[in-house]
């Protein structure tokens, strides 16, 4: 995309729009149609389909209602993408102890559980949610992602980097590499599914498939024997054991710089 459409979209952000709810004149509001629904059936069509094969017209009939019945609540594509991103974000269940209480509660955390339980939970469920969603990763990239949910999950994770005993300065650094740890692993663990059901086959039967095509090339030998070595019956017991260590290996890094 060029630089330009970048800036014009980053700048024409539903969350920076004055206009909530924009309306056509001479237009009805549509009956039985609200922004909540549209978003959960956008997030329905792009599980299914994609981002490529989503479409404002096919949002519009998978709802059973007009193009234009949709734009009285969105104003564009991009921001009913910029809604649905966020209300991924929201699916991501958040420690407790980490979320800033509501206005006009009680200002005082409840006592937290070992930051490093509370960083594992924030990763794990980053993971899942960047797998449930394929098209998550690709947005996350494109919008600016200062929705609520995303906002809140943002203060969640600067609150648990902050119980690690982190300097102000180091927090936002750390917090970049489990980030973009867990980006590129439920990126590519998403992909890798959605190949294997393009295929028709199970994630199980692909990764064999793999494995005995190049059984017997020698410049696969030492690859191969790394693989076997690290253990696990299937893909999915594989992949959650390297996300363990991996995201063991990004704590104790943390726990390192802390005590410097």
């Amino acid at each position: 995309m060029a630089t330009g459409s970048r800036v014009t979209r980053q700048r024409s952000s539903v969350w920076l729009s004055e206009r909530r709810t924009p309306r056509r004149k001479g237009d009805q509001q549509p009956v039985g149609l609200d922004r909540v629904k549209i978003v959960a059936a956008t997030m329905r069509l792009l599980d299914a389909e994609g981002l490529s094969g989503f479409s404002m017209r096919r949002l519009a009939a998978e709802l059973g209602v007009t193009a234009m019945s949709v734009y009285w609540y969105v104003e564009t594509k991009d921001h009913l993408l910029e809604l649905a991103l966020d209300a991924a974000m929201g699916e991501i269940a958040l420690p407790m102890e980490a979320v800033r209480p509501a206005e006009g509660c009680a200002d005082t955390l409840a006592e937290p559980r070992d930051w490093r339980e509370q960083l594992r939970q924030l990763a794990s469920e980053y993971r899942q949610v960047l797998v449930r969603h394929p098209w998550l990763s690709a947005l996350l990239g494109e919008y600016l992602n200062i929705g609520p949910n995303s906002m809140t999950f943002s203060n969640a994770a600067q609150a648990v980097m902050r119980n690690s005993g982190l300097p102000d300065d180091k927090i936002t650094s750390a917090l970049a590499l489990v980030y973009q740890f867990v980006y590129g692993f439920g990126t590519n663990e998403a992909r890798f599914a959605a190949r294997c059901r393009a295929a028709g086959l199970s994630q199980d039967e692909l990764f064999h498939d793999v494995m005995n095509l190049v059984e017997d090339r020698p410049e696969f030998d030492e690859p191969r024997q790394i693989m076997e070595a690290r253990g696990g019956d299937t893909v999915e017991e594989m992949r959650d054991r390297e996300f363990t260590f991996a995201l063991d290996l990004a704590i104790a890094g943390i726990e390192a710089l802390r005590t410097q």
